[in-house]
């Protein structure tokens, strides 16, 4: 092989890395890639051939490269956790496919053939973020999918407007009339609804003592909910925070995600309590302390 068709053929490689590390054959020769480079490449082991269409990187992301080969879409929790959307469990797979696609070998994994309500366009790997709520709330656990929903709000990553203007499935438009872009993490999603059988007033990310707490309860009771990153420094602050709050005369109590996750009765007998010794409410003779 020439000097000048290996040139060609790293080059192919190239722009197979700009197209995230999976490309379809078409469209690099679309491009100006010759289809002799790709051919190259990969007898080279510069490219990896998954079926007919598809080339990509020996290096290329896992799910792409399984994507490809399946000829289906990374969708439902399994996008939405690449998109840094907060989610509870995507351990398993889980794809979208045509709705008059023929068969589809992607073992182990969930298969959604639900028509998209954003079209899908040939040679895509990943699902509109549209489609990918779609999917989430008519697969997932109402707590779960509301977490997805409120995390893609949070980080603004969809516009609620343009979401109500589309034709949503029953469970979708629900989620979107529930959801809040307040929760700072997907488990303070779950423990609002959870609580709202007491009646009282449950105000997220209130802002107290120069810094924002999970959830206000009452007047006076403070919960806060610690994930993975209440170590270090960040704990510190915290412990600091919960000692000014209690100086000012608010009642704190904080729990960590797995308690909301796997033991919330014991985290909802602890709030019944507190509520029964009147913690939650302002002392009769002071005002709101903020």
């Amino acid at each position: 092989m020439t000097q000048a068709r290996e040139r060609a053929a790293a080059a192919a490689v190239g722009v197979v890395r700009a197209q995230g590390g999976v490309a379809r054959s078409a469209r690099l020769i679309e491009a100006g890639t010759p289809k002799w480079a790709i051919t190259d490449a990969v007898a080279l082991g510069l490219l990896v051939r998954l079926r007919r269409v598809w080339v990509a990187t020996p290096d290329a992301d896992r799910e792409l490269v399984a994507a490809a080969r399946a000829g289906v879409v990374l969708s439902c929790v399994t996008a939405a956790k690449r998109r840094g959307l907060w989610v509870l469990d995507a351990e398993h797979l889980h794809v979208a496919v045509h709705a008059h696609s023929g068969a589809v070998h992607a073992s182990g994994a969930t298969v959604h053939w639900k028509a998209p309500i954003v079209p899908r366009p040939p040679g895509i790997l990943e699902d509109a973020l549209e489609n990918v709520l779609v999917l989430v709330a008519g697969c997932q656990p109402r707590e779960a999918a509301l977490a997805v929903w409120e995390s893609a709000l949070r980080q603004q990553l969809v516009d609620p407007l343009s979401l109500e203007r589309m034709p949503l499935p029953a469970a979708a438009r629900e989620l979107l009339a529930s959801a809040s872009p307040w929760s700072d993490s997907g488990v303070e999603t779950f423990v609002v609804p959870r609580l709202r059988w007491m009646r009282l007033p449950l105000r997220r990310q209130v802002w107290l003592a120069g810094h924002r707490v999970d959830l206000l309860i009452g007047d006076r009771l403070v919960l806060q909910i610690d994930g993975g990153h209440h170590v270090g420094a960040q704990r510190e602050r915290d412990i600091a925070h919960d000692a000014e709050l209690r100086l000012r005369g608010y009642h704190v109590i904080r729990i960590g995600y797995w308690q909301v996750i796997e033991r919330w009765h014991e985290v909802q007998d602890v709030l019944m309590r507190a509520v029964a010794q009147g913690l939650h409410r302002a002392p009769a003779s002071s005002g709101h302390l903020g």
